[in-house]
């Protein structure tokens, strides 16, 4: 369906890169499909990420350990970038392979409409960075994973790359430091240093790696939960809440399922409401434009 013609503000990966270079934090919801995505757009914020964990649990119904498949993520990823005008980070895993692979991937996330890709130094199949079991791969393959993502967008692809590390779960603090760093000096636009486990660990991150840095706020996580006031003052330009939208979507339907099967339902949203979010009122400014009498009952 076609969408109003606005100004163009620039390519995702250029409105991403202004974002990342103005003042102030950047507090990102995360989303899962493209309602969601939406959603967090008209409530104002300026860009989003693509949760793979919120991904796999609401398309697949399964744990975020690899399942779900290169051409899903990435063909959600394209119906959530097509749905908003904000930039969009795009969960791209372990790069779903070797180098080689990486180099696809990242091609792949740009051609889908991705503002940047992230990109993790864990093995396959990867876990949540909040859960037990997960390993990294060695030094020399993280760093061939990021000099590959960078070399992908160096050649042409559209996109800005986030680099993430899982060591510190594995290896200790030192060691992600370290893996940090060497993602940095490899070109990579974000860091991310996954599940540090005190303020402490978070103001050394920000002290030591140069360049726009991650903070992951996950309830019941590993890291502390702080205020974006408080990630700005550490050093931090994006706070991420991965599955915020995610917990409420469970509680809301587990309410109403329950309101159901006790016939006591009350909705709380108008259907007029809903009708405009899913597009029904453009929809019928469209069918106008070109002559033809609507075919939906807008007093409905």
């Amino acid at each position: 369906m076609p969408v109003p013609i606005k100004a163009n503000p620039g390519s995702p990966t250029q409105q991403l890169t202004k974002l990342l270079q103005a003042p102030g934090i950047l507090q990102m919801p995360c989303c899962y499909d493209a309602l969601s995505a939406k959603l967090v757009e008209q409530a104002g914020f300026p860009l989003t990420f693509m949760s793979g964990f919120a991904v796999s649990a609401t398309r697949l119904a399964l744990p975020d350990t690899g399942l779900i498949s290169y051409s899903e993520m990435v063909e959600q990823g394209r119906n959530i970038c097509g749905a908003v005008s904000i930039p969009v980070i795009g969960d791209a895993d372990t790069g779903y392979g070797n180098a080689v692979n990486v180099k696809r991937t990242i091609q792949g996330y740009a051609s889908a409409g991705f503002a940047c890709a992230m990109i993790e130094d864990q093995i396959f199949p990867k876990r949540c960075g909040h859960t037990a079991g997960k390993q990294v791969v060695d030094r020399n393959e993280a760093c061939a994973r990021i000099r590959a993502a960078v070399d992908a967008k160096e050649e042409g692809a559209d996109v800005l790359i986030m680099a993430r590390t899982d060591a510190r779960g594995t290896n200790g603090i030192q060691e992600a430091l370290w893996r940090c760093k060497a993602f940095a000096d490899l070109g990579a636009d974000i860091v991310f240093l996954e599940a540090p486990e005190s303020v402490e660990e978070m103001e050394l991150f920000c002290a030591e790696v140069p360049g726009p840095k991650m903070a992951n706020m996950l309830w019941q996580g590993a890291t502390p939960i702080l205020s974006p006031q408080i990630l700005e003052e550490i050093g931090y330009k994006i706070v991420a809440y991965p599955l915020a939208l995610l917990n409420a979507s469970i509680i809301a339907m587990r309410k109403t399922l329950g309101q159901i099967s006790n016939a006591s339902l009350q909705e709380e949203l108008d259907f007029s409401d809903l009708r405009d979010l899913v597009g029904f009122n453009r929809y019928s400014q469209e069918e106008k434009r070109y002559g033809f009498t609507s075919t939906l009952d807008s007093s409905v």
